[in-house]
């Protein structure tokens, strides 16, 4: 059996979780989704990994995973990703019932309401990974109208959704699933209102530790997926749903299918089990 994963070749070196999982999966090979010469029917499945630079280019990303799954398995699919790579899919959660970040869609052409900009803010664009193009603004309505402008500028949907202050203090969680189980989770600082850093260039460096789920966060957890079957996104090779805290309970900011990092070092046997349902969903097809 072959298994690919893959990567870009915009990544300086080897994503950690991919260190961690090819000594557990011996039968994968990492592959740069953008490179031409890979013959992608050679390979018996193959798994989105480090394709951080899909932000930029988007249509030939969702192209070229059109394109693959004619003559291999991929996961997650493309229709998945068709519809995760856009995080304009958090309206359909919410319209669902899942417990979501409010958040206010703006695409070019169109103008944010003032309410959505008042007070602090979080501005980025709908497509996007690593927090490339996101922006906290405390208290600018017109720094945040002026970022959204550039965000329009480029082309780009902008979201604006406000500033849940509990990050500072208990930080997001991060439930990685893999092969429709919890495997671990983490927890991550608050990125946004800290000094950013960017080891790779695409996305930015991240404080994170292992961490214990609350049954509150399970539960949200678990409609989250949930509904996401509902809406034709089920039998996930992985998922991570990434949560913040509020007064009223934990509430979805990502639910992320294409491309999420999984935090494997977190827990010595997270890369086992990652390789186990990697390889026995490669088995199935």
């Amino acid at each position: 059996m072959r298994i690919a994963l893959v990567t870009t070749r915009e990544l300086p070196v080897p994503d950690a979780d991919e260190d961690l999982l090819l000594p557990h999966l011996p039968e994968a090979t990492l592959v740069a989704w953008e490179d031409p010469d890979v013959d992608w029917a050679g390979f018996d499945a193959a798994f989105i990994r480090s394709t951080w630079n899909y932000q930029d280019h988007r249509d030939d990303f969702l192209a070229w995973a059109r394109a693959v799954e004619l003559t291999t398995a991929l996961h997650n699919r493309h229709a998945t990703l068709a519809w995760n790579t856009d995080k304009r899919y958090l309206a359909d959660l919410a319209a669902a019932g899942v417990p979501t970040v409010p958040t206010a869609f703006v695409a070019p052409g169109e103008r944010a309401g003032d309410d959505a900009l008042a007070g602090h803010v979080v501005v980025k664009p709908s497509v996007g990974a690593g927090s490339n193009g996101a922006r906290l603004l405390r208290d600018d309505p017109a720094g945040a109208a002026a970022h959204v402008a550039a965000l329009h500028a480029r082309g780009l949907t902008a979201m604006i959704q406000p500033y849940l202050h509990e990050v500072d203090e208990h930080g997001e969680s991060a439930l990685i699933f893999v092969g429709g189980a919890l495997s671990h989770t983490a927890r991550k600082a608050a990125i946004l209102s800290r000094d950013m850093s960017w080891a790779t260039g695409l996305y930015a460096d991240e404080k994170i530790a292992p961490a214990a789920a609350t049954p509150a966060e399970r539960d949200v957890a678990a409609r989250v997926l949930e509904a996401a079957a509902r809406l034709g996104h089920d039998d996930l090779a992985y998922a991570r749903v990434d949560l913040l805290p509020t007064p009223d309970g934990p509430v979805l900011l990502e639910l992320e299918l294409a491309e999420p990092s999984l935090f494997l070092g977190l827990d010595p046997e997270a890369p086992a089990r990652a390789a186990a349902a990697f390889r026995a969903r490669a088995a199935r097809g």
